[in-house]
């Protein structure tokens, strides 16, 4: 049973935690690559959403993200390759989405100090 809630704050806390817990973070991936949507909070921006485990991610490998397979990433790889990627392209990290795919879209930069 997943723990994330409609308390975004409190799920990107959960995803910083347990992705420390773990040394893994989760998305979803297709032979087009990595998935990634406009985001709903900011204009004209894109977002990468990530999960703290595989369960939060699978349960939204479907419908038109059913062609995604979930795969983990390694977090040292994630804060030391992607987030810097990511913050130099201006693509938003989204943390662990819940059901009702809600959930913090955070600069890769911000986000990376997190876990300092």
């Amino acid at each position: 049973m997943s723990k994330l809630t409609s308390d975004t704050q409190a799920n990107l806390e959960l995803f910083i935690s347990e992705t420390k817990e773990t040394q893994l973070v989760w998305s979803l991936y297709n032979e087009d690559g990595w998935i990634s949507v406009e985001s709903t909070e900011f204009e004209n921006s894109e977002v990468m959403p990530f999960w703290s485990n595989k369960e939060d991610a699978a349960f939204h490998n479907v419908e038109e993200w059913a062609d995604f397979e979930v795969t983990e990433i390694p977090l040292d790889i994630f804060v030391e390759d992607w987030l810097i990627t990511l913050s130099e392209d201006g693509v938003l990290v989204g943390t662990n989405w819940n059901q009702q795919l809600e959930g913090k879209e955070v600069e890769a930069s911000d986000l990376a100090k997190l876990y300092l």
